[in-house]
Formats: structure tokens, C-alpha cells, sequence
């Protein structure tokens, strides 16, 4: 009965991965609840090392329909992927506490500046190029890179959103580029808990397998139906997100 939820929850959370971010949503609470005794470390861990291969097969989707800039996003991924290894360090410096009651205030601004703007990531208006956009993106990955080493909930969210905000990008084309630089910070928190022993590797390339064809199914979603649908789904994420986030910092 736990491999057909968990399966299940691998699914679900690879189609709303690959349309918007925001896969650790379902998939965390869902590792939780079937091991309840299990380290919070090794399921955070296998968590990872299940995500980052839909993660991964989103980014080869969207690069094959959507154009994707690889000198500015490649470089950007890989200090995204210095950021996360950083963040996670420094997790195990300082405590991430305080984040815990600030995260879902900065949700809901996100939330509440999508719903104003009216016009917010429909349409691809890139506001920058060459160099400066690569040092935008970059610092976009450093940030936010260092956020999901640190803390993580929302990561893949936060990336949509700047990539929005900042670089003019619309919905889609964001997605596609968030995907790449989520795929690089998993890889650096792999990196990490698997140098701890905290990831069930056989466990982990089971349940790949329906996050990968949750992937491919939200992938053609978001192609098919394009940037306003996207935009949908980003708002219902960062609702549930913002709810989620809530409860465990002000309720639980």
C-alpha cells in the first residue's frame, strides 16, 4: 500500500514539477507520512534524488520546443550549484528558523504582485542581453541557489518568478529555464546527502520512474496550453504553498 501512495505522490509531483516548480510540495509530505520513523535527512535526500531526474527530463523536453539561452543559463546553473553547496553548508552553521516564519510572508507578495499585474509573464519581452542578462541570471542562481541549499520549499517557484520579473521572460519560457537551474541545485544537495549515506538509491530509481512520466505528461501541458497556463498553475502552487508554509510556521 506505501509503493502505490508514494508512486502516486512521485507522479503528481513530476507533472507539477515540470509545469511550474513546487514538486517538493507533494512528494516531501508524502515521504513523510509513509516513513514516519525514517530520518527527516535520508527522506529529504531520496526526495532529491527522485525530482532531479524528472527535473532533468523537463529541461530536455522544453529545450526541444522552447529556446532556451545556454550561454547565459549554463553559466548560471553552475553558480546556482556553487549557491546550493554554500547554503548548504551554512545550514549547518546557522539554523534556517527564522526563514521558517518569513517564507510564506514573501509567498504571498510574490502571489499578490502576480495577481496585479495583469500582465505579468504572458507575453516574452526579454529586457536584457549578453553580458548583462548573464550576470542577472547569474545572481539569480546564486541566490536562489543558496536559498534551496539552505532552506528549499519553493525553489523552483522563486526561479519562475525572477526569471519573470527580472530577465522579461513569459511563463513558459521561464519554466523552462528554471528547470535547468533546479536541476543543477539538486544536484549539489544529492552530492551532499548522498556523502552522508542519506539516499535510499534503490528506492530513490523506482519512483524516478513515475516522477519522470509525471514530468513528460506536464511538460506537454505546459507546451500545448503555453504561457497563460502556466501562469494558472504558478498561482495555484503558490497558494498551496503559502498555505503549507503557514501552517508549519505559525500553527504546527
Amino acid at each position: 500500500m506505501e509503493w502505490i501512495f508514494i508512486t502516486s505522490a512521485a507522479l503528481l509531483a513530476g507533472f507539477v514539477d515540470a509545469i511550474v516548480g513546487g514538486g517538493g510540495l507533494i512528494m516531501v509530505p508524502a515521504m513523510f507520512a509513509a516513513f514516519p520513523t525514517s530520518a527527516p535527512a535520508t527522506l529529504l535526500g531520496t526526495n532529491k534524488a527522485v525530482s532531479v531526474w524528472g527535473t532533468t527530463m523537463a529541461t530536455w523536453q522544453y529545450s526541444r520546443k522552447v529556446s532556451i539561452q545556454w550561454r547565459t543559463m549554463l553559466p548560471a546553473a553552475a553558480v546556482g550549484f556553487a549557491g546550493s553547496m554554500a547554503g548548504a553548508w551554512a545550514v549547518t552553521q546557522v539554523a534556517p528558523d527564522f526563514l521558517r516564519k518569513l517564507l510564506p510572508v514573501i509567498l504571498l507578495a510574490v502571489l499578490v504582485y502576480t495577481l496585479a499585474k495583469k500582465d505579468l509573464g504572458r507575453h516574452h519581452t526579454p529586457r536584457f542581453a549578453g553580458r548583462a542578462e548573464l550576470y542577472v541570471a547569474c545572481a539569480i542562481g546564486l541566490g536562489i541557489g543558496f536559498y534551496d541549499g539552505f532552506f528549499g520549499p519553493g525553489t523552483g517557484s522563486f526561479f519562475v518568478f525572477l526569471l519573470v520579473r527580472l530577465l522579461g521572460y513569459d511563463f513558459l519560457n521561464a519554466s523552462a529555464s528554471a528547470k535547468l537551474l533546479n536541476c543543477a541545485t539538486n544536484i549539489a544537495a544529492i552530492a551532499l546527502f548522498a556523502a552522508k549515506g542519506h539516499v535510499w538509491w534503490h528506492f530513490a530509481l523506482t519512483l524516478a520512474v513515475a516522477n519522470v512520466l509525471g514530468s513528460l505528461l506536464g511538460t506537454h501541458m505546459a507546451l500545448k496550453h503555453g504561457a497563460g497556463f502556466v501562469r494558472g498553475i504558478f498561482m495555484v502552487v503558490v497558494s498551496a504553498l503559502i498555505i503549507k508554509t503557514g501552517y508549519d510556521a505559525f500553527l504546527r
